[in-house]
């Protein structure tokens, strides 16, 4: 952005601005509204006018980074890793996390969650928890977005259960069949929502 008094003759005459501005949303509409014509016509079949993508009829790939569904990860012999730090529940800002701990039948282990959960109303998917863990007990790496649930808040809180048990059906199915698991949910809560 320029300071005023380095603008020239022409960008302080602000009617010559205000016609480029014009110009470019204009030129940018006449040529989305040629593509759609010519689409509509038969030809430049190759080619969309728009960027909306029609979920979960059409998904876009998910970059490695996406954060999707929250989940706990297990150690080797099935147990969780989480040790009940709370660094995870400190970092979040949006304070979504909530940890009950209690003492391990271990004694070498010091603790683990006997409550753990995760209020997805109040979450902004930051990633803050996953960064915070040092273990690695949580993960945001399911590549699925939030299901669609009733219109019961209490449904929207995940619990220790739910969230160890992602990391099951992930070790088991694979990533992939997920995700076309959870394609074919929302497909069919879409005709369902879509029928009344």
């Amino acid at each position: 952005m320029k300071r005023k008094d380095k603008f020239t003759l022409l960008e302080r005459f602000y009617y010559w601005e205000i016609l480029k501005g014009v110009f470019l949303t204009g030129s940018k509409f006449i040529g989305n509204l040629g593509i759609y014509l010519l689409k509509c016509v038969g030809f430049c079949k190759n080619r969309s006018p728009w960027i909306t993508i029609e979920y979960p009829d059409d998904i876009r790939p998910y970059p490695p980074r996406y954060r999707g569904r929250h989940r706990l990860t297990l150690n080797e012999d099935g147990e969780i890793k989480c040790t009940s730090c709370f660094l995870c529940a400190t970092a979040c800002p949006a304070k979504c996390i909530y940890i009950e701990p209690e003492e391990h039948p271990d004694s070498s282990i010091e603790k683990i969650p006997r409550r753990y959960e995760i209020d997805t109303l109040l979450c902004i998917y930051c990633g803050y928890c996953v960064e915070a863990c040092p273990v690695d007990a949580i993960r945001m790496d399911t590549g699925l977005h939030p299901i669609i649930y009733p219109a019961d808040p209490r449904l929207f809180i995940e619990d220790k259960e739910v969230l160890l048990q992602r990391s099951r059906d992930i070790e088991k199915q694979g990533i992939d069949s997920l995700r076309k698991e959870h394609l074919q949910n929302m497909r069919a809560l879409e005709r369902k929502t879509g029928q009344r």
